[in-house]
């Protein structure tokens, strides 16, 4: 899951195997059965190890009109600075919540859409009950200038990872002076700038050896790698396979 964010909140369901996950630069280990909840704006990626694990995106803010008291009660919490945010462990209370909203959303019985509506208002009711949320941090609106500016870097990377981009490049959407950027950048994705441009370009390169027949040279030059033996080495150190060794077992 390469780093990424978006205006809804979004939960995460582990259905198997390990998934280590970065919440805004924090690390979190998910085994089978533990959930997360991600916050609108949060930036979050990771890496499954053997992991089968599901999502829903939902939009909060269109999900709460014509509920005025829980609107009501989620807006002033919002306004506080706190963030709808958090990891429950397997046979919690919330993780149980998440698992049947799963369920019912797979099944589609008759009358679901009140089954899994009913199973988000239970699983907020019980994040909030429970203080299980991200209270407001100190210097937050410091912080989110921060993130914004990385924001505008992994926005860069996403859009143009195919381009010759450069460290000064990224530090200039970010804002930030190179070295302070590139320690901002390492603390929420865990890599350099450069680092995470290179492992971006491989998962690129790597749905593309699935997904098309193209040529390793021309998913490599697709992918903003000039020379084919340096990608076939960068390839491999991130993959742990060559690129053909990949096709073959993933195609």
């Amino acid at each position: 899951m390469p780093f990424h964010w978006h205006m809804e909140h979004e939960l995460i369901l582990v259905l198997s195997g390990t998934f280590r996950l970065s919440l805004n630069g924090e690390p979190f280990a998910l085994s089978a059965g533990d959930c997360a909840l991600v916050a609108d704006g949060s930036i979050h990626g990771g890496h499954p190890d053997g992991c089968i694990y599901e999502c829903v995106v939902f939009d909060l803010e269109r999900f709460l009109p014509g509920a005025s008291v829980c609107g009501q009660r989620l807006a002033r919490l919002r306004e506080s600075g706190a963030r709808l945010e958090g990891v429950f462990a397997a046979h919690s209370r919330p993780a149980q919540l998440v698992s049947a909203l799963f369920e019912s959303m797979e099944t589609e019985q008759t009358g679901y859409e009140f089954t899994t509506t009913g199973l988000l208002w239970q699983f907020l009711g019980e994040v909030l009950a429970k203080r299980l949320y991200r209270p407001a941090a100190a210097g937050s609106a410091r912080e989110e200038k921060r993130t914004q500016g990385i924001k505008n870097a992994l926005r860069r990377i996403r859009e143009e990872y195919a381009e010759p981009l450069t460290l000064d490049q990224l530090a200039a959407d970010a804002g930030l002076d190179p070295k302070y950027f590139c320690r901002v950048f390492r603390r929420i994705t865990g890599r350099t700038p450069i680092d995470y441009l290179l492992y971006y370009r491989v998962e690129c390169a790597a749905e593309m050896l699935c997904a098309s027949s193209d040529s390793v040279t021309d998913v490599a030059l697709a992918c903003g790698f000039g020379d084919v033996s340096y990608f076939s080495r960068v390839f491999r150190r991130l993959k742990h396979e060559t690129p053909g060794e990949y096709r073959r077992a993933h195609q």
